[in-house]
Protein backbone atom coordinates (compact mmCIF):
# COMPACT_ATOMS: atom_id res chain seq x y z
CA UNK A 1 0.00 0.00 0.00
CA UNK A 2 1.30 3.45 -0.93
CA UNK A 3 2.55 5.60 1.91
CA UNK A 4 0.96 9.06 1.91
CA UNK A 5 1.95 10.33 5.35
CA UNK A 6 4.87 9.92 7.71
CA UNK A 7 4.51 10.51 11.44
CA UNK A 8 7.65 11.33 13.41
CA UNK A 9 7.87 10.98 17.16
CA UNK A 10 9.72 13.92 18.72
CA UNK A 11 11.77 12.98 21.79
CA UNK A 12 14.44 10.43 20.90
CA UNK A 13 13.45 10.54 17.22
CA UNK A 14 13.47 14.05 15.76
CA UNK A 15 15.44 15.24 18.79
CA UNK A 16 18.35 13.61 20.58
CA UNK A 17 17.35 14.00 24.21
CA UNK A 18 17.95 12.28 27.53
CA UNK A 19 14.40 12.43 28.88
CA UNK A 20 15.37 11.55 32.44
CA UNK A 21 17.76 14.50 32.65
CA UNK A 22 15.39 16.75 30.73
CA UNK A 23 12.38 16.03 32.97
CA UNK A 24 14.48 16.47 36.11
CA UNK A 25 15.60 19.87 34.83
CA UNK A 26 12.08 20.72 33.66
CA UNK A 27 10.46 20.16 37.03
CA UNK A 28 13.32 21.75 38.94
CA UNK A 29 13.00 24.89 36.84
CA UNK A 30 9.23 24.95 37.27
CA UNK A 31 9.44 24.62 41.04
CA UNK A 32 12.23 27.21 41.21
CA UNK A 33 10.08 29.73 39.35
CA UNK A 34 7.17 29.04 41.70
CA UNK A 35 9.35 29.62 44.76
CA UNK A 36 10.91 32.77 43.28
CA UNK A 37 7.42 34.09 42.63
CA UNK A 38 6.39 33.27 46.20
CA UNK A 39 3.59 31.10 44.90
CA UNK A 40 1.51 29.45 47.58
CA UNK A 41 1.63 25.68 47.05
CA UNK A 42 5.04 25.68 45.32
CA UNK A 43 6.06 22.61 47.32
CA UNK A 44 3.23 20.52 45.79
CA UNK A 45 3.30 21.97 42.27
CA UNK A 46 5.33 19.16 40.71
CA UNK A 47 3.19 16.45 42.31
CA UNK A 48 0.02 18.16 41.05
CA UNK A 49 1.40 18.38 37.51
CA UNK A 50 2.44 14.71 37.56
CA UNK A 51 -0.97 13.55 38.77
CA UNK A 52 -2.84 15.63 36.21
CA UNK A 53 -0.56 14.29 33.48
CA UNK A 54 -1.24 10.70 34.53
CA UNK A 55 -4.97 11.32 34.26
CA UNK A 56 -4.49 12.98 30.88
CA UNK A 57 -2.72 9.87 29.53
CA UNK A 58 -5.60 7.65 30.64
CA UNK A 59 -8.40 9.90 29.38
CA UNK A 60 -10.45 8.68 26.41
CA UNK A 61 -13.29 11.18 26.21
CA UNK A 62 -13.35 12.44 22.59
CA UNK A 63 -15.28 15.53 23.68
CA UNK A 64 -12.44 16.93 25.79
CA UNK A 65 -8.98 17.99 24.72
CA UNK A 66 -5.98 16.84 26.70
CA UNK A 67 -5.53 20.41 27.92
CA UNK A 68 -9.07 20.45 29.32
CA UNK A 69 -8.48 17.15 31.10
CA UNK A 70 -5.16 18.36 32.50
CA UNK A 71 -6.54 21.65 33.78
CA UNK A 72 -9.56 20.05 35.44
CA UNK A 73 -7.33 17.55 37.24
CA UNK A 74 -4.63 20.09 38.09
CA UNK A 75 -6.91 22.77 39.52
CA UNK A 76 -8.75 20.19 41.59
CA UNK A 77 -5.45 19.52 43.41
CA UNK A 78 -3.59 22.83 43.40
CA UNK A 79 -4.50 25.78 45.67
CA UNK A 80 -4.04 28.52 43.07
CA UNK A 81 -6.85 29.39 40.60
CA UNK A 82 -6.61 29.45 36.78
CA UNK A 83 -6.19 33.23 36.56
CA UNK A 84 -2.96 32.85 38.55
CA UNK A 85 -1.57 29.65 37.07
CA UNK A 86 -2.22 30.18 33.38
CA UNK A 87 0.04 33.29 33.30
CA UNK A 88 2.52 31.38 35.48
CA UNK A 89 2.84 28.58 32.91
CA UNK A 90 2.98 31.05 30.01
CA UNK A 91 5.89 32.83 31.69
CA UNK A 92 7.61 29.52 32.42
CA UNK A 93 7.57 28.39 28.78
CA UNK A 94 8.66 31.85 27.62
CA UNK A 95 11.63 32.05 30.02
CA UNK A 96 12.95 29.19 32.16
CA UNK A 97 11.89 26.45 29.73
CA UNK A 98 14.06 27.97 27.01
CA UNK A 99 17.16 27.11 29.03
CA UNK A 100 16.41 23.37 28.90
CA UNK A 101 17.81 23.08 25.39
CA UNK A 102 21.11 22.22 27.03
CA UNK A 103 19.77 18.71 27.58
CA UNK A 104 19.16 18.23 23.86
CA UNK A 105 20.94 18.22 20.53
CA UNK A 106 20.07 17.52 16.90
CA UNK A 107 20.45 14.06 15.42
CA UNK A 108 22.98 14.34 12.56
CA UNK A 109 21.12 13.84 9.30
CA UNK A 110 17.59 14.06 10.70
CA UNK A 111 16.94 17.43 9.12
CA UNK A 112 17.80 15.99 5.72
CA UNK A 113 15.43 13.05 6.31
CA UNK A 114 12.53 15.35 7.16
CA UNK A 115 13.30 17.58 4.17
CA UNK A 116 13.30 14.53 1.91
CA UNK A 117 9.90 13.44 3.23
CA UNK A 118 8.45 16.83 2.28
CA UNK A 119 10.24 16.80 -1.07
CA UNK A 120 8.60 13.46 -1.89
CA UNK A 121 5.13 14.87 -1.45
CA UNK A 122 4.36 13.14 1.83
CA UNK A 123 2.23 14.67 4.53
CA UNK A 124 4.43 15.02 7.59
CA UNK A 125 3.21 15.09 11.19
CA UNK A 126 5.00 15.46 14.50
CA UNK A 127 3.39 12.62 16.44
CA UNK A 128 4.69 13.30 19.93
CA UNK A 129 2.79 12.26 23.02
CA UNK A 130 0.42 15.25 23.42
CA UNK A 131 1.19 16.13 27.02
CA UNK A 132 2.75 19.56 26.40
CA UNK A 133 1.52 22.87 24.99
CA UNK A 134 2.45 23.75 21.43
CA UNK A 135 5.05 26.32 22.49
CA UNK A 136 7.03 23.63 24.36
CA UNK A 137 6.98 21.33 21.33
CA UNK A 138 7.98 24.08 18.92
CA UNK A 139 10.99 24.89 21.09
CA UNK A 140 12.06 21.23 21.18
CA UNK A 141 11.69 21.00 17.40
CA UNK A 142 13.94 24.06 17.11
CA UNK A 143 16.52 22.46 19.42
CA UNK A 144 16.51 19.48 17.07
CA UNK A 145 17.14 21.69 14.04
CA UNK A 146 13.80 20.71 12.49
CA UNK A 147 11.54 23.49 13.72
CA UNK A 148 11.04 25.41 10.49
CA UNK A 149 9.19 22.80 8.40
CA UNK A 150 5.47 23.24 7.53
CA UNK A 151 4.18 20.19 9.41
CA UNK A 152 0.56 19.34 8.71
CA UNK A 153 0.00 18.36 12.36
CA UNK A 154 1.91 18.81 15.61
CA UNK A 155 0.15 16.85 18.33
CA UNK A 156 0.05 19.32 21.20
CA UNK A 157 -2.22 18.94 24.20
CA UNK A 158 -4.39 21.83 22.98
CA UNK A 159 -5.74 19.89 19.98
CA UNK A 160 -5.58 16.17 20.86
CA UNK A 161 -8.19 14.12 22.71
CA UNK A 162 -6.12 11.08 23.69
CA UNK A 163 -2.50 10.05 24.15
CA UNK A 164 -0.06 7.30 23.28
CA UNK A 165 -0.34 4.32 23.23
CA UNK A 166 -4.12 4.53 22.78
CA UNK A 167 -5.37 3.58 19.31
CA UNK A 168 -7.60 6.66 19.32
CA UNK A 169 -4.49 8.85 19.28
CA UNK A 170 -3.30 7.42 15.98
CA UNK A 171 -6.77 7.36 14.46
CA UNK A 172 -7.18 11.04 15.32
CA UNK A 173 -3.93 11.97 13.56
CA UNK A 174 -4.92 10.00 10.46
CA UNK A 175 -8.28 11.78 10.41
CA UNK A 176 -6.57 15.17 10.74
CA UNK A 177 -4.37 14.32 7.78
CA UNK A 178 -7.24 12.86 5.79
CA UNK A 179 -5.25 9.68 5.22
CA UNK A 180 -6.18 6.06 5.86
CA UNK A 181 -4.13 4.63 8.76
CA UNK A 182 -2.77 1.93 6.45
CA UNK A 183 -1.17 4.64 4.31
CA UNK A 184 0.74 6.11 7.27
CA UNK A 185 4.24 5.28 8.49
CA UNK A 186 4.97 5.91 12.18
CA UNK A 187 8.63 6.51 13.05
CA UNK A 188 9.66 6.40 16.69
CA UNK A 189 12.03 5.05 19.30
CA UNK A 190 9.57 3.72 21.90
CA UNK A 191 8.42 0.13 21.45
CA UNK A 192 5.17 0.71 23.30
CA UNK A 193 4.13 4.26 22.53
CA UNK A 194 5.22 4.36 18.89
CA UNK A 195 4.95 0.79 17.63
CA UNK A 196 1.42 0.52 19.02
CA UNK A 197 0.41 2.49 15.90
CA UNK A 198 0.32 -0.93 14.25
CA UNK A 199 -2.92 -1.64 16.12
CA UNK A 200 -4.78 0.71 13.77
CA UNK A 201 -3.01 -0.55 10.67
CA UNK A 202 -0.11 1.88 10.44
CA UNK A 203 3.28 0.59 9.41
CA UNK A 204 6.12 1.32 11.81
CA UNK A 205 9.84 2.05 11.87
CA UNK A 206 11.78 1.65 15.12
CA UNK A 207 14.62 4.17 15.28
CA UNK A 208 17.39 2.50 17.24
CA UNK A 209 19.43 5.59 18.22
CA UNK A 210 17.63 5.87 21.59
CA UNK A 211 15.38 2.82 21.89
CA UNK A 212 13.02 3.00 24.84
CA UNK A 213 11.18 -0.08 26.11
CA UNK A 214 10.45 0.31 29.84
CA UNK A 215 7.33 -1.84 29.60
CA UNK A 216 9.09 -4.72 27.78
CA UNK A 217 6.58 -4.65 24.96
CA UNK A 218 6.62 -7.29 22.25
CA UNK A 219 5.58 -5.05 19.34
CA UNK A 220 7.68 -5.78 16.27
CA UNK A 221 8.26 -2.97 13.75
CA UNK A 222 7.95 -3.35 10.00
CA UNK A 223 11.43 -1.82 9.74
CA UNK A 224 14.10 -0.83 12.21
CA UNK A 225 17.56 0.64 12.18
CA UNK A 226 19.53 3.81 12.63
CA UNK A 227 19.38 7.12 10.83
CA UNK A 228 21.00 5.71 7.70
CA UNK A 229 18.34 3.00 7.40
CA UNK A 230 15.57 5.53 8.01
CA UNK A 231 16.98 7.82 5.32
CA UNK A 232 17.05 4.91 2.88
CA UNK A 233 13.44 3.99 3.69
CA UNK A 234 12.17 7.56 3.28
CA UNK A 235 14.07 7.82 -0.02
CA UNK A 236 11.89 5.02 -1.36
CA UNK A 237 8.59 6.70 -0.46
CA UNK A 238 6.49 9.13 -2.47
CA UNK A 239 7.71 10.87 -5.60
CA UNK A 240 10.61 13.36 -5.62
CA UNK A 241 9.63 16.81 -6.79
CA UNK A 242 5.89 16.45 -6.11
Amino acid sequence: MTTEAILFDLDGTLLDIDMDRFLAGYFAAMEAQAREQGLEGAEVLVAAVWKATELMVRERDPRRTNREVFEEAFFARFPQPPHVMRPFFERFYATAYRQLGRYCRPFPGMREIVADAFARGLQVAVATNPLFPLTALEQRLAWGGVGDFPYQVITSYEIMHSAKPQPQYYLEIAAMLGVEPGRCLMVGNDRREDLSAARVGMRTFLLCERVNNPHHEEFEPDWQGGLAELAELVAGLGSPGC
